[in-house]
């Protein structure tokens, strides 16, 4: 097991804390239990506080004891969200999603984090792992860390965005295997495979394109935490975010264009089918229409007394048959 799944199997997360930092300024920090939250000062130094939004200890801090507005508070834990920025005074409320790379799960899936920034203080809060948020926790432990609310801001959503990249380049391949694949044979198979692709390319796009709204809004918003220097990574993040959403839009269209060619494939095969078998039918017609007449129990049935009448009839519908073919070769019908 890699190191960044052991990290977000703590104990502590029976109590919502996944885990809270007292850092340092230069890239390291102390890590704290409620305990040391709770005493925390705005003169202690930038705190960060990593909560599990769904367990009742974490939730009761946030509403009660943090000292965050109870409405930022309430959108913090709100069950849906969507991608958004919203600046309250100094504080920055931060609403972003990561592709889920959790075992078993759909990346489309995404996974939301929710953060209350300030100049001395970082909530962040999640339900499902998230590798982004690991990230960060790994690089304080080994000391190169953020320094400040601006590069934590920085670092998360450039984290984010890396994790998308091989995602997305994966939709790619995957596409580019599929159009080779329905050119030599449509099957079932390849109908589930593009539906999957599809599926996911729609979903990572239903949030990302809004994602990169936020992130352009970003750069607009002047607080004094956030330095020039952040601001114009946010701008390179935000380039990066469209980049992948116009990489998004093409993998639909190429997805559309596929299934078209799926379809198309499809229906070449069953014309094909229901051509031969109309070529086949108008063949026998004829002699199932003399093999009928011939079969009927009536009087005066010629050929009836002559033991050689069978062949006979077997060998005019046959030169009839063979007859009907060559008129239609003639006629171009096959």
């Amino acid at each position: 097991m890699t190191v960044e799944h052991d990290i977000e199997h703590q104990p502590a997360e029976i109590d919502g804390l996944i885990c809270a930092y007292l850092l340092d300024g230069d890239g390291g920090g102390k890590g704290l239990e409620w305990t040391g939250v709770r005493a925390w000062k705005p003169s202690d130094g930038l705190l960060w506080v990593h909560l599990d939004r769904l367990v009742g200890p974490a939730r009761d801090w946030l509403l009660k004891e943090s000292g965050i507005a109870p409405v930022i508070g309430e959108a913090l834990l709100a069950e849906e969200t969507r991608p958004r920025i919203l600046a309250d005074g100094d504080a920055l409320m931060v609403f972003v999603r990561g592709v889920n790379l959790n075992p078993g799960a759909n990346p489309g899936d995404m996974v939301s984090v929710r953060a209350h920034i300030e100049a001395n203080r970082i909530v962040t809060l999640r339900h499902a792992r998230l590798m982004a948020i690991n990230d960060l926790r790994e690089a304080i432990d080994r000391g190169a860390g953020p320094k400040t609310p601006g590069e934590f801001l920085v670092r998360m959503a450039d984290r984010l965005i890396d994790r998308m990249g091989p995602v997305i380049t994966e939709i790619d391949e995957a596409l580019d295997d599929l159009e080779d694949q329905v050119q030599q044979t449509a099957s079932p198979e390849l109908r589930g495979q593009l539906r999957r692709m599809r599926q996911t390319s729609i979903m990572l796009r239903r949030y990302l394109a809004p994602q990169r709204d936020a992130m352009s809004r970003l750069q607009a918003e002047r607080l004094d935490w956030l330095s020039d220097l952040d601001c114009t990574m946010l701008r390179e993040i935000a380039d990066r975010t469209t980049r992948y959403v116009e990489d998004l839009e093409a993998a639909r269209e190429r997805a559309a264009a596929v299934q078209e060619e799926f379809n198309y494939q499809i229906s070449e095969r069953m014309n094909r089918t229901m051509y031969a078998l109309t070529v086949v039918a108008a063949i026998l017609l004829p002699p199932s229409l003399i093999a009928g007449l011939f079969g009927i129990n009536v009087g005066g049935m010629p050929g009836v007394e002559n033991g050689g009448a069978f062949w006979i009839v077997v060998a005019v519908i046959s030169v009839l048959a063979v007859v009907e073919y060559i008129c239609l070769r003639k006629l171009r019908w096959i």
